[in-house]
């Protein structure tokens, strides 16, 4: 046997080693991210922790919410990597990164979300219930450094006033922070939000379409 047959074999070899490992592991990932979903998410859905209920958004606001920041929401299975402008995040996705991670790092934690979200979230979490933890839960900056968490608390802390009593520009302005919660600050970085905000209104009203995945910002080439 020739010497360059030998590392072709061996080659060919650690690669279908490799790739039975990565299937054994994403599917122990997926198994105990089933097991531990129900409890998850029964503590997400307390009283205690959903101060905000999905009849205190109007069709209007909901909608937008989608529109932005996940607008195949409802015909994806967790995962979508086709939808212009919904990026590579969708809300099952969010979900995942702040209810099943300590410390999310982008790399290898990026394949063990989509497996979460697309077969343990996605399968055992109705999409009501999935929104209902994202408008409660969401990263929406810091103030005072301190971690601003759901629609309801940032209302109050940026604005001072209750989530029902948001004006259309203010709910967007929110709206507008969940891409980038600290660089499109709604205190910090007013000038940008503001501009955020401008773009996201062309998109509402059809003046401009998201013409790629990666377009959440509507500002493609």
């Amino acid at each position: 046997m020739s010497r360059p047959f030998k590392i072709f074999k061996y080659t060919i070899y650690s690669f279908l080693g490799l790739f039975a490992l990565s299937v054994l592991y994403s599917g122990y990932i997926i198994l105990v991210a089933k097991d531990d979903t129900p409890a998850i998410f029964a503590n997400a859905l307390k009283p205690e922790n959903t101060p905000l209920s999905l009849k205190d958004f109007d069709r209007g606001r909901l909608n937008i919410l989608l529109k932005v920041e996940d607008p195949g929401f409802y015909s994806h299975h967790g995962i979508d990597y086709e939808t212009p402008g919904q990026g590579l995040t969708t809300i099952a996705q969010t979900i995942v990164k702040f209810l099943y991670f300590k410390d999310f790092k982008p790399g290898f934690a990026k394949l063990k979300q989509s497996l979460i979200a697309g077969f343990a979230v996605t399968p055992l979490v109705s999409k009501k219930d999935q929104l209902k933890v994202f408008i409660n839960q969401c990263y929406l900056g810091h103030h005072n450094k301190k971690p601003v968490r759901g629609f309801t608390q940032a209302a109050q802390v940026y604005f001072g006033k209750g989530f029902r009593e948001l004006t259309k520009d203010e709910y967007l302005s929110l709206v507008a922070m969940l891409i980038d919660p600290n660089g499109y600050h709604v205190i910090r970085h007013p000038k940008k939000n503001a501009q955020r905000v401008s773009r996201i209104k062309t998109v509402l009203d059809g003046s401009y379409k998201p013409k790629g995945l990666m377009d959440m910002y509507y500002d493609w080439p």
